[in-house]
């Protein structure tokens, strides 16, 4: 059985440590309080835009059903006469009133 040598052990560690020392310290290596506020800010900040998504939602869901009632409401039969527009000359509000005559 061969056992290794005490020199060649040594000369193994020594390598490493040079190797370690050579590429110096690790730049993302922060204290442990720096590290744990900075997780806390980055969970704070997910849970503010976690609210911020919800209030978004609710307010297109709120814009949505909004939407749905007024089309509802002018397809009722007492709209329909005022949309469609029979006999009458239609209105582009964006036109110019100075080009259209009125």
């Amino acid at each position: 059985m061969i056992r290794p040598s005490s020199s060649s052990s040594s000369v193994g560690l020594l390598l490493l440590l040079i190797g370690y020392t050579a590429a110096g310290p690790e730049p993302d290596l922060q204290p442990r309080a720096v590290h744990s506020s900075s997780c806390q800010e980055h969970t704070n900040l997910h849970e503010r835009l976690d609210v911020v998504e919800k209030k978004v939602e609710d307010t297109v869901e709120k814009l949505e059903i909004e939407l749905a009632s007024l089309l509802n409401a002018m397809e009722s039969p007492e709209w329909r006469p005022l949309l469609e527009g029979v006999g009458k000359p239609t209105v582009d509000i964006l036109e110019d009133p100075e080009k259209s005559g009125l």
